[in-house]
């Protein structure tokens, strides 16, 4: 029998709704985020100061602090944000 391109076509399209159902979609997933992860902010990255990713220990660390610093009183607050005045030497 020979093959013709509405075969190949179908055999096309089952392989690739295929890759859909059997977990290609988790994989891009984690390759997104790391991927994302190392663009710099200068070209539309993460900046700097953002906070880490849920599920990693950074991020277990960083919402213990958070809560920690939503606990203090607004004047005590005030006080940690600002930075020590610099020393003339």
């Amino acid at each position: 029998m020979p093959t013709s391109a509405r075969h190949i076509a179908t055999i096309l399209a089952v392989a690739l709704a295929g890759c859909g159902l059997s977990g290609c979609g988790t994989i891009n997933e984690k390759i997104a985020a790391g991927v994302s992860d190392s663009i710099p902010a200068a070209i539309g990255g993460l900046p700097a100061d953002a906070p880490p990713r849920p599920g990693t220990a950074k991020y277990d660390e960083y919402m213990r602090e958070r809560e920690r610093k939503r606990l203090l009183p607004a004047s005590e607050r005030d006080k940690e944000e600002q930075p020590a005045p610099a020393t003339p030497r």
